[in-house]
């Protein structure tokens, strides 16, 4: 496992021909830029990883509906990486937007958004927050 490069280098070469064959805000490049934005992600460059995933979630602005789940899952992941460099605040804010679309998207038992009451959670918790961290 942790065969980072090699994804990295499969995902560039979807990414290429992606390039070739679709418009440029089509969202298959949401999905490429965001898968390797968490291969990045994975290897503890976060700085990288801010970037594609911002460049997923700016395609998947412009090409889906707005309160589409890829768009819910695009700010959890963004949140996820502020999270991981302590910008509790930023997380807070990409975690609440991921739950507010996943709330009207998705059915009140699936299980994204257990995920997203856990994201929320866990930042009250890093900040010291504890009562707020038990409300999710």
């Amino acid at each position: 496992m942790g065969e980072y490069a090699k994804a990295l280098e499969f995902y560039e070469k979807s990414l290429e021909i992606r390039d070739i064959s679709l418009p440029e805000n089509h969202p298959d490049f949401a999905e490429s830029y965001n898968n390797i934005g968490l291969v990045y992600y994975n290897m503890g460059e976060y700085s990288t990883a801010h970037s594609y995933l911002e460049k997923s979630l700016k395609i998947g602005e412009i090409s889906l509906p707005p309160n589409h789940p890829d768009l819910a899952a695009s700010y959890s992941s963004i949140g996820v990486v502020y999270n991981s460099m302590g910008k509790y605040q930023q997380a807070l804010e990409f975690y609440e937007k991921s739950l507010k679309i996943r709330e009207i998207s998705l059915p009140p038992n699936h299980s994204d958004l257990g995920t997203s009451y856990c994201s929320i959670g866990s930042v009250y918790n890093e900040v010291g927050d504890y009562p707020k961290a038990l409300e999710f």
